[in-house]
């Protein structure tokens, strides 16, 4: 019996700041953190954490696997437990090259999952010469062209950079610091990918919504400011018939 879709894992770039990650949340980087942070979390749920670790070094490299006939996108396949397989649905959102849903891939690859894919939406594939420059994708997951605009805006308008990276002056996060920063908050997704305790939701009682009007004082209403409306407009052709007054 189909019963509709069924959610086995939620992970959502706000919850980055737990893990160390307070700006910048909806970049490249931070997309590849959540969807690592998917991964993880699904796996412990499903009991499978331990068996795919995933890849622990971030190298920007497509990690698969021949196993039994079949490819599998994970550094090696368990004799007893297969890998967690999970399709990519990108919905109506655009698919170019280097978009931020395939920084949620890749963190969910590098996370143990088993997704099917290829390079050639990675940041680093050229679709003219056919190569792959991994080392281009390895700087985009660690934030490196956020720290090369850092550094760019810091230089030719530091009054815009003031602005623009607000967060991160105040957060005292320089350019040159965002590798260590997201190689920090990768390590403490994998030592707990667990979600955080549900927050009891209090609402909030006091507001009441305003009694509707009945039809009788719907159009008492109008006709109240039809009656404003042409005496205001009576007023300036009293108005209009004294100023002729006076010019005779």
């Amino acid at each position: 019996m189909i019963d509709g879709d069924r959610v086995l894992c939620h992970a959502s770039s706000t919850e980055l700041p737990r893990y160390g990650l307070s700006v910048g949340l909806k970049n490249y980087a931070a997309a590849y953190c959540t969807g690592l942070l998917c991964a993880r979390r699904l796996l412990a749920k499903v009991g499978l954490a331990d068996t795919y670790e995933g890849n622990t070094d971030v190298n920007g490299e497509v990690v698969s696997t021949d196993y039994d006939g079949r490819k599998y996108y994970v550094e090696e396949v368990d004799d007893d437990r297969r890998p967690f397989r999970a399709l990519l649905d990108v919905g109506t959102r655009a698919t170019t090259t280097g978009c931020r849903i395939f920084g949620a891939l890749k963190g969910a690859a590098d996370g143990g999952l088993d997704v099917p894919h290829s390079e050639k939406r990675f940041p680093g594939y050229d679709r003219d010469q056919k190569e792959y420059d991994a080392e281009m994708h390895k700087e985009r997951i660690f934030g490196g062209h956020v720290g090369e605009f850092m550094e760019y805006l810091e230089e030719e308008d530091n009054q815009k950079f003031q602005t623009q990276f607000k967060a991160y002056v105040e957060a005292e996060i320089e350019s040159d610091s965002l590798e260590e920063l997201y190689e920090g908050v990768h390590e403490k997704i994998r030592e707990d990918p667990s979600p955080a305790e549900k927050v009891a939701f209090t609402p909030d009682k006091s507001f009441k919504r305003k009694a509707k009007l009945s039809l009788e004082e719907r159009k008492a209403r109008v006709q109240t400011k039809k009656d404003a409306k042409v005496a205001e407009l009576e007023e300036d052709d009293d108005d209009d018939d004294d100023d002729d007054d006076d010019e005779e």
